[in-house]
């Protein structure tokens, strides 16, 4: 969850535990946004979460390290070696520099971004009730 919004992540077997997932995720006060990224499949197990579990550490690892680059404002998850992110950039040339260091983590398949620009109007939109 990063400012109302609520990234859901994940594998899942079935399209309906996909959208009971989704439905709980708007229960939760403040939301405003749900973003369901909820993978329908029957890949994964323990050797991909050990997987996906490694790509996290070294992106944070290497986003705390990076220069010009506010970690912190970066939520980062993996699924079946797919990367998601979730923040807010303080500029375009600061998120494509994240973009590039993700890409190039071991095993990254693939980089989705939900990051937002700090002066993106998506940010101060009140949640719904």
């Amino acid at each position: 969850i990063h400012e109302g919004r609520v990234l859901v992540t994940g594998a899942v077997k079935d399209p309906d535990t996909r959208a009971q997932a989704i439905q709980l995720a708007w229960k939760a006060k403040g939301v405003r946004e749900v973003i369901n990224e909820i993978e329908v499949t029957d890949e994964g197990g323990i050797g991909a979460y050990a997987r996906d579990t490694a790509i996290v550490t070294e992106l944070r690892s290497k986003l705390l390290f990076a220069k010009d680059v506010q970690s912190v404002n970066y939520s980062i998850e993996s699924v079946n070696n797919v990367v998601y992110l979730l923040g807010v950039a303080q500029s375009q040339t600061e998120l494509e520099k994240v973009l590039d260091i993700a890409r190039n983590v071991r095993y990254v398949r693939r980089v989705v971004s939900h990051v937002l620009l700090k002066d993106d109007p998506r940010r101060f939109r009140e949640p719904t009730a």
